[in-house]
């Protein structure tokens, strides 16, 4: 199946889960909600995940897209760090703690899987076109 959106990609509509539970749980939680810089900063690192996916899916080559998919990456464990402060704080229980921790992990390692996708089909082309090279 070749994928002709960003929004086809599984780890975009997995960010995008990530940051509906977001929203949700700050939305819910009164305190949370009035600690304004944290609720931006958390708000504003699941975005840049889903921004950098997309952003990073239009470019024009496999390694442009590599770097912003690091870059996507860089925030989901920023989000993991807001995630630690909610929790220090106590804005956040155990439970929501760790399914918002467990989906942005698995956004992270979904990211990872394309980012080594990528780079295979790289690798793939290279020797494709060394063997080409060789035998021509």
């Amino acid at each position: 199946m070749k994928i002709s959106r960003f929004e086809d990609l599984n780890c975009w509509q997995e960010a995008r889960v990530l940051t509906r539970m977001i929203y949700k749980v700050i939305e819910e939680n009164k305190p949370f909600c009035r600690d304004v810089h944290l609720a931006n900063q958390i708000r504003s690192a699941t975005g840049s995940i889903m921004a950098n996916i997309a952003e990073g899916f239009t470019r024009r080559s496999d390694k442009e897209f590599s770097q912003f998919l690091y870059t996507a990456m860089a925030s989901a464990a920023e989000v993991q760090s807001h995630l630690y402060i909610a929790r220090d704080a106590g804005y956040l229980t155990e439970e929501k703690f760790n399914a918002l921790y467990s989906q942005s992990g698995k956004v992270s390692k979904l990211i990872s899987g394309l980012i080594k996708y990528l780079r295979s089909t790289k690798t793939k082309q290279t020797e494709q076109t060394e063997q080409t090279r060789q035998t021509g």
